[in-house]
């Protein structure tokens, strides 16, 4: 069966199309809409099809047995694959036949770099006849803020858990990096069907994750990628806190890797003043969801034990959830309301170890080249990362002797009713690609 674009998507390329102003930025220029409606994009849809209502249902129920965890004897080296299966690319039920696919499970470590732990994640390829000799890999990961199981990008990109925003921010960055060809690795952060909260917001173990989802797709024989492969790694929101870690891990944890730049989006530089920026915003949900994706590797945190009855109810809910609708549903909430004490989470002694340990530019030096691209003022509802923080932490990597590009994006609300693209497309990372592709060799 022939695809048919779904309404939402052909919604938002009339949007797209409509309104496009793509005004220059001396560093980042703004892919116009041809740039990201490009050959590869047209291609696939007009070669897609449409998933039958098996497949998708099955998609939804997200209990593909390819989760299910080998015992494993902690020698187990970080990178080794686990196991692999070649998977189908499912996106609102549609299937694009131009890019091949494999989850993966994988050995990465916990935030002491030591002991052996499971990952998942999925990689995927453009069908564009390029040599694997000549192809780059993008070690991607998302605004992915879940604590829930299922989740993730490996569901995410099979059909499964079709409301998460993470996804839908990824599809002009994905059509940009696979119209150049690019190889594309997205880390689950954890197996994505464990029961347990995941630790997303550690940033030792999401950098681990990457780093490990990296070597894990350069290994897998069906992908012909080398180890001397050249490497872009792309890092917004949740997902920046990741790739900047890895960036600054990578150079004593995996050496190897042939790391050329890192771009830095909108992550959370200090979690402390997230915190305290966030409360009682429309960001209010990221926050408690923050703490809860902090907890799994800080048990001293004990949250449940410092929330009143109103506070416990959501974080046992949030726990189970993806972001998407979840977490936007404690827009404007306080967080001094759902605790016992009454302070912003900010203050909470038993906090301070997990928010000391996960302040950007403290884990090493980063060899790769790097951009950081976020709020350039607090001018916005989205601006939930304080502006200060992001200059900041450019100036703290180049006292280290790291080459930065600081180039910050306009988020006001005047841009967003004057140019809803332009503020979009530098929300998701879209004008950074280029200057990803400029620095491989």
């Amino acid at each position: 069966m022939r695809f048919k674009l779904p309404a939402p998507l052909l919604a938002v390329a009339l949007m797209l199309t409509g309104i496009a102003t793509a005004a220059a930025d001396p560093v980042n220029p703004v892919p116009g809409p041809d740039r990201i409606f490009n050959g590869f994009v047209v291609g696939t849809l007009d070669t897609a099809e449409n998933a039958s209502p098996e497949e998708k249902f099955e998609a939804l129920l997200a209990n593909d047995p390819f989760y299910q965890e080998p015992s494993l004897t902690g020698a187990e080296q970080p990178g080794t694959i686990l196991k692999s299966k070649p998977v189908d690319v499912m996106f609102l039920g549609v299937k694009p036949r131009t890019v091949d696919a494999h989850k993966l499970m994988y050995v990465t470590t916990a935030p002491d770099g030591v002991t052996p732990v499971i990952s998942t994640g999925i990689l995927m390829i453009p069908k564009d006849g390029k040599p694997a000799s000549e192809r780059r890999l993008i070690s991607y990961q998302e605004a992915n803020d879940s604590v829930g199981w299922s989740c993730h990008p490996s569901t995410q990109w099979t059909g499964g858990a079709p409301l998460d925003g993470s996804s839908w921010s990824a599809l002009g960055p994905l059509a940009l990096m696979f119209d150049k060809g690019y190889a594309v690795m997205i880390s689950d952060v954890g197996n994505d069907a464990d029961r347990n909260p995941h630790g997303v917001f550690v940033g030792s173990y999401a950098g681990h994750a990457q780093l490990d989802g990296a070597r894990a797709a350069l290994r897998l024989p069906e992908a012909g990628l080398s180890d001397n492969t050249q490497i872009g790694m792309f890092g917004i929101a949740g997902g920046g806190v990741g790739a900047a870690f890895s960036a600054e891990m990578a150079p004593k944890y995996a050496p190897e890797l042939d790391i050329k730049s890192t771009v830095l989006e909108g992550m959370v530089v200090d979690p402390a003043n997230f915190m305290r920026v966030t409360s009682g915003s429309v960001g209010s949900g990221f926050a408690l969801a923050t703490l809860l994706g902090l907890e799994p590797w800080y048990p001293e945190m004990q949250v449940n034990a410092k929330l009143n009855p109103a506070g416990q109810a959501l974080a046992n809910f949030y726990r189970t959830q993806c972001q998407v609708p979840a977490y936007f549903g404690l827009p404007f909430v306080p967080m001094e309301a759902l605790f016992n004490s009454g302070r912003n989470p900010a203050d909470e002694p038993d906090f301070q170890r997990a928010f000391q340990n996960n302040v950007l530019g403290r884990n090493g030096t980063p060899k790769s080249k790097i951009m950081i691209s976020s709020c350039a003022k607090d001018d916005s509802p989205m601006s939930l990362v304080p502006a200060k923080d992001s200059r900041d932490l450019a100036d703290t990597y180049r006292s280290q002797g790291t080459d930065v590009t600081y180039a910050p994006t306009d988020c006001s609300m005047e841009r967003f009713i004057t140019d809803m693209y332009g503020w979009g497309v530098d929300l998701f990372g879209m004008q950074t690609i280029d200057w990803i592709d400029s620095n491989f060799d």
